[in-house]
C-alpha cells in the first residue's frame, strides 16, 4: 500500500504538515492549550495517529506541574514513524507509550482526553462510527473529543473555490508535480465527510456539546464534551 503518512518526507513530517495546512500551528496550539481543561492526574490522554509524537510531548511539557501522574498514550499503525516514537519515547520515559496499534482494537478506557487529528478521514467509512463511538464510552464523565478533519463541502462550486484556494497555498512551499503526485497517492485513501455528517456520528455517539474552534479552507477543528 502506498505511503500516505509522507513519514518519509525529506523535510520531516511535523515540518511538512506545517506546511501544507495553512494554519497548522494554530490548530497545535489551541488543542495544547485545550488540554489544560481537561488532563487530570490517573487517568489516559490518547492521541489517536500519534505520528511522531510531537502533540503528546507538548502537553507533557503543558500539563506536567499540575497532572505529572496522568498517562499519555499515542496510537499509531504506520511504521515509517517508528525511528521518531522511539526518539520521542527516549526523551520522555516516563508517562510517554507510544505503540503501534489499530486503532478500531484499541480499549479506551479512563480517558480524560482523547485527540484524533486528521485520522478519522483515512479510516474505512464503515468504521468511523464505531470508533467514535468507542471513544465516547472510554472517556470520563467531563472528558473531551478534540477531533480536526479535512471535510467535503455542502456545495459544488464552494468545493471548486476552496480546493483551489487550498493548491495555491500549496504551490507557496511544494511543486505542482508534488502536490498532483500526493493527490493521486491519497486518492483510494482519503475519504472525508463532511461536517454535518462528522457532527450526526458524533452526536449519535452520545455527545451532547460540540463547538467547532479552528477552521482553514476545508479544515476543521472541534471539540466535543462528554
Amino acid at each position: 500500500m502506498a505511503d500516505f503518512t509522507f513519514s518519509h518526507r525529506e523535510e520531516g513530517f511535523d515540518n511538512h504538515i506545517e506546511h501544507s495546512i495553512r494554519g497548522y500551528n494554530n490548530l497545535s496550539c489551541d488543542i495544547i492549550n485545550m488540554s489544560r481543561y481537561f488532563v487530570e492526574d490517573n487517568t489516559n490522554v490518547v492521541d489517536i495517529g500519534c505520528s511522531t509524537g510531537k502533540t503528546l510531548a507538548a502537553m507533557i511539557e503543558q500539563n506536567g506541574e499540575f497532572a505529572p501522574l496522568a498517562n499519555y498514550v499515542g496510537i499509531e499503525n504506520a511504521d515509517g514513524f517508528a525511528d521518531d516514537m522511539k526518539a520521542r519515547m527516549e526523551a520522555y520515559p516516563v508517562g510517554l507509550d507510544l505503540r503501534f496499534e489499530d486503532i478500531r482494537e484499541y480499549a479506551f478506557s479512563n480517558c480524560s482526553l482523547v485527540t484524533s487529528i486528521f485520522t478519522l478521514q483515512f479510516m474505512p467509512r464503515k468504521d468511523r462510527r464505531a470508533v467514535i463511538q468507542r471513544i465516547y464510552d472510554g472517556l470520563n464523565d467531563g472528558g473531551a473529543f478534540i477531533f480536526a478533519e479535512k471535510t467535503v463541502a455542502e456545495n459544488s462550486r464552494m468545493q471548486e473555490m476552496l480546493t483551489f484556494s487550498f493548491y495555491d497555498h500549496k504551490r507557496e512551499h511544494f511543486t505542482a508535480e508534488d502536490i498532483m503526485e500526493k493527490e493521486v497517492t491519497l486518492r483510494n485513501m482519503l475519504k472525508p465527510n463532511t461536517y454535518a455528517e462528522l457532527v450526526c456520528m458524533i452526536r449519535d455517539a452520545g455527545f451532547t456539546s460540540i463547538q467547532t474552534f479552528w477552521q482553514n479552507h476545508l479544515f476543521i477543528g472541534a471539540i466535543a464534551l462528554k
